[in-house]
């Protein structure tokens, strides 16, 4: 914490100690995966929009190639409803032919499709 006249300011990892935890602990454990679940979902939907617009194709067209709606295509853009079964779905609606997740470790890389 820094005095700055009468304010006192807190750095993000103070605010995250006090709120979630050290890390290391559960509570901060489980907030940290839950953020970077949040931001990989969000990476994946800028993906698909991305593919999408650069085949000119708007949400509602994409929506009918897999048949469905244009708000089910807006969600996934924004990183919400998003399961491998439905990203299989738009990416291989959208040409991508090949896709894998990378597991890491001794496990490696797997093909989703």
């Amino acid at each position: 914490m820094e005095q700055v006249g009468k304010f006192k300011l807190y750095s993000s990892e103070e605010v995250l100690d006090k709120h979630f935890g050290k890390v290391g602990t559960p509570r901060r454990d489980e907030f940290e995966r839950s953020v970077a679940s949040s931001v990989h979902a969000y990476e994946l939907g800028e993906a698909i929009k991305k593919a999408r617009l650069e085949q000119n194709l708007t949400q509602e067209q994409l929506g009918e190639r897999i048949g469905v709606q244009r708000a089910q295509i807006s969600r996934l853009e924004k990183g919400y409803s998003i399961s491998i079964p439905t990203i299989s779905r738009v990416f291989q609606a959208l040409g991508v032919t090949t896709a894998t997740l990378d597991l890491g470790g001794t496990i490696g890389k797997i093909a989703l499709w």
